[in-house]
């Protein structure tokens, strides 16, 4: 399938590593001119098109816009991948640690937003995919000052469609369930050695949907998988979905 945007030009923040890395290739595939983002000019070594900073500042994001502006480039296609969890519980959560949330998984999206939206006006075509988490439909009690910020990132997403009708741009959410990551996967085969699940990773999985994440797919995602969910709605053929929150999560949140 023909995805239409080859020579379109994505930001893809967070894009040094994880998740964040596949999506930049997987949009580079389609022949989107892709620029990397890290938070530190070391993460971004070796990438030919790139920008540093840390976004979850106002002059880590200024930084960055400075460095879009310096090799001229035209952001088509915003892909706001960069985000962050922190352990914390109720009555345990520092103000601090709900604000370091906001900063790293709203405000850094609203500041690039802010940023690249009047380019994308101009061209009358533009492509803005936040990464959220399915946490923002079904939020734990652990970690509250995440799901909340997430649950904002989903909010502003909406608003923002409403901002931006008839300008040809489009915004939408992406909200993952478990991915399958070196992270992830580091943690769980901790946690099986201290379960004595074994060390199988097909057997861990399992373990995983059973006590963890049940979903009707009976495994997690994979990081590719998420990627060309995010590359479809970027694309010409998406041009009609438009503020909405896609759950990616084999049917672990079962309402309609």
């Amino acid at each position: 399938m023909d995805l239409g945007i080859a020579g379109k030009t994505a930001l893809v923040t967070g894009s040094h590593r994880g998740t964040g890395e596949i999506i930049a290739n997987t949009l580079a595939t389609e022949g989107v001119e892709v620029i990397w983002h890290g938070l530190k000019q070391d993460d971004i070594a070796g990438k030919s098109r790139s920008v540093w900073g840390d976004i979850a500042t106002t002059a880590g994001c200024a930084q960055v816009v400075e460095q879009l502006e310096a090799m001229n480039a035209h952001v088509h296609i915003l892909i706001n991948n960069y985000g962050t969890a922190s352990a914390g519980k109720w009555g345990k959560t520092s103000e601090a640690d709900w604000l370091d949330m906001y900063q790293k998984n709203v405000l850094s999206v609203a500041r690039l937003c802010e940023a690249v939206i009047p380019g994308m006006k101009q061209e009358g075509w533009g492509r803005i995919v936040n990464l959220g988490t399915i946490g923002s439909h079904q939020p734990n009690s652990i970690m509250p000052h995440y799901y909340a910020a997430k649950g904002a990132l989903a909010t502003l997403g909406v608003s923002l469609t409403k901002e931006l009708s008839g300008s040809g741009i489009t915004v939408n959410t992406v909200s993952p369930g478990y991915i399958r990551t070196p992270e992830l996967e580091a943690g769980f085969r901790l946690k099986a050695e201290k379960k004595g699940w074994g060390d199988d990773w097909a057997d861990i999985e399992r373990k995983i949907v059973e006590t963890e994440f049940p979903n009707a797919c009976e495994r997690l995602a994979t990081r590719e998988e998420v990627a060309e969910l995010v590359a479809f709605l970027c694309s010409e053929r998406a041009a009609f979905i438009n503020g909405q929150n896609i759950r990616i999560d084999g049917g672990a949140v079962r309402y309609v």
